[in-house]
């Protein structure tokens, strides 16, 4: 499978800032052929220095000052994705509640949908129920609104499907966690989010928003919620998106079957 990803993205920025960008594809892939990425302020280039964050993520640090800042990532993939190593906290800390992913709360609610639910039987019930319960409404959602919010809304896109998903799984004491990706297939094209559970000594992807096949998904970044997985945070002057391209495309688009495991590649 060979998977072309890229976003071209640019920032108005009010006055010096730091970025932390969050765009690049998972160092746990094994065949990444073909990888640049390119910050650069009035046609000059701006110093990038890379970091690693758990679960393979890569983010990527630059000092930019006030004006037009443009991000420049492409990649080709060819190779799969190496199973992510379990670190034995990743249990614990992937079934508390987080900011986004009120597990607490939606306590009752999880045990009334799904009681006597598990394994995949249980994904499949809470990514139909996620997918019909909600309608995908671009900038219907704010960035700080969580899975509560989302479920009082029945709208959002899919950083607020995700969230749902993932805090009514770890309210039925099931890990789950968020991960950027890019996904080819998917339309409008964008930044996607999808949730992750541990199931069965594997973790699986939940995608209740059906928007892309699951098989074809790229990992960018892991982890709790939109919070570790933002594809920008700043410290600094305000930043407004000025433009955003992003783009994923694979050799062949496979077909998915929402009630099939499916694990990230």
């Amino acid at each position: 499978m060979r998977r072309h990803a890229s976003a071209l993205l640019e920032f108005d920025v009010a006055a010096p800032a730091e970025f932390v960008l969050s765009v690049a594809v998972s160092r746990l892939y094994d065949g990444v052929v073909d990888e640049s990425l390119a910050v650069t302020q009035n046609g000059e280039p701006i110093e990038v220095r890379e970091i690693d964050d758990r679960h393979g993520t890569r983010l990527h640090l630059c000092e930019v000052e006030a004006g037009r800042v443009t991000v420049d990532y492409r990649a080709v993939v060819e190779g799969r994705l190496a199973p992510p190593e379990l670190d034995e906290i990743d249990l614990v800390r992937y079934r508390r509640p987080s900011r986004y992913c009120e597990s607490d709360t939606l306590f009752p609610t999880a045990r009334a949908e799904f009681a006597g639910l598990d394994g995949r039987d249980l994904l499949a019930a809470v990514s139909s129920w996620v997918g019909s319960h909600l309608a995908y409404v671009p900038g219907a959602s704010a960035p700080t609104d969580g899975a509560v919010q989302t479920l009082l809304d029945r709208r959002g896109v899919c950083r607020d499907y995700a969230h749902l998903v993932v805090a009514l799984l770890r309210a039925l004491d099931v890990p789950a966690r968020l991960v950027s990706v890019y996904a080819p297939g998917l339309s409008p094209m964008d930044f996607h989010a999808v949730a992750e559970a541990w199931v069965d000594g594997r973790w699986h992807v939940v995608d209740a928003t059906a928007l892309a096949p699951r098989q074809s998904l790229v990992r960018i970044a892991t982890g709790r919620d939109a919070s570790d997985t933002a594809f920008l945070s700043s410290r600094g002057g305000a930043v407004t998106v000025a433009s955003m391209r992003v783009t994923a495309v694979v050799d062949e688009l496979p077909t998915d079957d929402v009630a099939q495991f499916v694990s990230l590649g």
